[in-house]
């Protein structure tokens, strides 16, 4: 069983940056993989990025790459997405979530445990 609980989520004008934190708990972190998915008003959630438990791999969706960086502290058992030169359609919940397994997924049903979410809102 994995524990996840996001925070870092908030208001912030375009352009603007936020840095969302996932902290884990419950079974061994550095062994899990780690993604980030978001879900706007009325849409589907969607991928955003995802690490390998090591950290030595990330991969991004394409409408964030470049702007948005992955990343993990195994010691403090915390994922973080730093996000930069926000845009208004970046505005959604965002959710991390824990892999128990060998691969790097980029689609739900690939994740075994799902934090609450955090509201991240970008204004215009």
């Amino acid at each position: 069983q994995v524990r996840l609980v996001e925070s870092g989520g908030g208001l912030v004008q375009a352009g603007g940056s936020l840095r969302l934190s996932c902290a884990a708990s419950g079974r061994t972190f550095s062994s899990v993989a780690m993604g980030w998915f978001r879900q706007a008003p009325g849409k589907e959630r969607d991928f955003v990025a995802a690490i390998s438990w090591s950290g030595g791999n990330t991969v991004y969706a394409n409408s964030v790459k470049g702007r948005f960086t992955i990343s993990r502290d195994n010691a403090k058992n915390t994922v973080y997405l730093q996000m930069n030169s926000l845009k208004p359609e970046d505005t959604a919940v965002y959710y991390c979530a824990a892999n128990i397994g060998p691969r790097l997924p980029t689609t739900e049903p690939g994740y075994d445990y799902w934090g609450q979410g955090t509201q991240v809102t970008v204004s215009s």
